[in-house]
This record gives C-alpha cells, structure tokens and sequence, in this order.
C-alpha cells in the first residue's frame, strides 16, 4: 500500500510540527516547507513570505507526487504570521507588507498550484488551510492576518465548489484550531494594549488554561481528513468535537 505524501507549510513549529509528528506516527512520507527545518521528516527550506519563492514550490508539489505515486497527497497549508501587531497605518510598512504576501496571497498560489499537481498525477488530494476566528471577528491590530484568514476561508469555499464541479480529486477545507499554545500565543500575551487592546482577553485565556494543545489539535485535524465533510467546508474544531 502506497505511503501518504503530505507537504506542510510551517512545520517548523506549533500546529504544522504537531502535525508533522502525528503523520511521521502513520508513517507517512513528511515535506516541511518552512524557513526552519523540522524535528521529523524532510525539510524544503524556503520563506514563503517572499514570492520568488512560491514557483520553486510548486514545482516541487508537482515533481514529488508525480514520483512517488502516493496513496493520498496532503498539502496541510499552516504557515501564518501575526507580525507586525499594531494597527494599520502605523506598523511598519515592510512587515506589513510580508503579512499580506504570507497570510493572503501565498496561500492561494500555493493552494492552485498543489490542485494542478494532483490533477495531472491522477493521484487523490486533501488540502486543507488553517484558518482562525479572525476571519470573521474584529482584533484590532490584526489587519492583515484577519484580512488573510477571510480570504483562506473564501478560496477553500470557492476552490472546494469548483473541485465538485469538474470532479476533481482534491478535497479542500478551512479549519480553525481554537486557541492554540503555541509561540504565536506567547507574540500576543507579550504586545502592549496600544499595539493589540484585546491583549488582556489572550492573557486569561492563557491563566485560566483555556488554550488548547498543538498534540490533541493535530489529532483531530487527522481525523477531520476521514470524515465526509463536503468539498469546500470552512469548519471550527471545537464546534465539532462533540459530534465526533
């Protein structure tokens, strides 16, 4: 039987590095694209950031699940930034600009180039993207990584409906994990109330021991990929936790 091939964007750390383990687990044959390598698997060293990066991606998308002729392709889409935190217009305008690139645009290249490598393999796909509560709540400070995660949700209605409609083998999906502990969480309990004024909000839930771990959260995402949710779903796990 052949070996899953799963790509993971951001694996380096938090929810792609849980997920990087939790597959290694099911043996399956791991590429973590990051900047960093990861603890498990083989590691594809770009920064996604930087579109001039996005074609070697690709490419590599289409070479390897040509090759290795899996059981199933993954792309499991986790890279996200909140840098920088703080308002738009007074954040510097550089590293805002690398936010949108990586949260808003990167996510989409990378997704339409993942379909076009499984539709010409022949092979059956998953693509799913983590998303957040930002995409459809207001964090001031979080501009852009809201404006990204609307924007992921969006291109996996749309690319799901239109995966359905020409019979297409990938199954994509926008999944948001809840509050997660990760470094990302430590980023905001860290910013001052001027830069993010909900900071008070992530510091409870941190105290209160609300947030929820990157193990069990990579668990339920294996397990979402075996359920029969429909091609293009934008789902919350801690909404479907009770019905599992």
């Amino acid at each position: 039987m052949s070996k899953d091939l799963v790509f993971i964007t951001g694996a380096s750390s938090g929810i792609g590095s849980a997920l990087a383990r939790a597959f290694a687990a099911r043996d399956a044959r791991i590429i973590g694209i990051s900047r960093r390598g990861a603890a498990v698997g083989e590691h594809f060293a770009v920064d996604l950031a930087d579109p001039g990066s996005w074609p070697r991606v690709a490419a590599l998308f289409s070479k390897e699940i040509a090759r290795a002729t899996p059981g199933r392709a993954l792309l499991l889409h986790c890279a996200g930034t909140l840098d920088p935190m703080g308002f738009a217009g007074e954040v510097d305008s550089a590293a805002y600009t690398r936010n949108v690139l990586l949260n808003s645009a990167a996510p989409q290249v990378l997704g339409a180039a993942f379909l076009r490598a499984v539709h010409d393999s022949g092979a059956g796909g998953h693509l799913l993207m983590i998303s957040s509560g930002a995409a459809h709540n207001v964090y001031e400070g979080w501009t852009s990584y809201g404006a990204g995660k609307a924007a992921v949700d969006q291109w996996a209605r749309t690319a799901g409906a239109e995966q359905e409609r020409r019979g297409g083998r990938c199954r994509v999906l926008a999944v948001a994990p809840g509050v997660v502990a990760t470094a990302m969480q430590d980023e905001i309990r860290a910013m001052s109330e001027h830069e993010f004024p909900e900071v008070a909000k992530f510091v409870e839930l941190h105290d209160s021991g609300a947030l929820r771990e990157p193990e069990t959260v990579a668990e339920e995402i294996l397990d979402l990929l075996d359920r029969d949710l429909p091609n293009g779903a934008v789902v919350d796990l801690r909404e479907l936790a009770d019905v599992r």
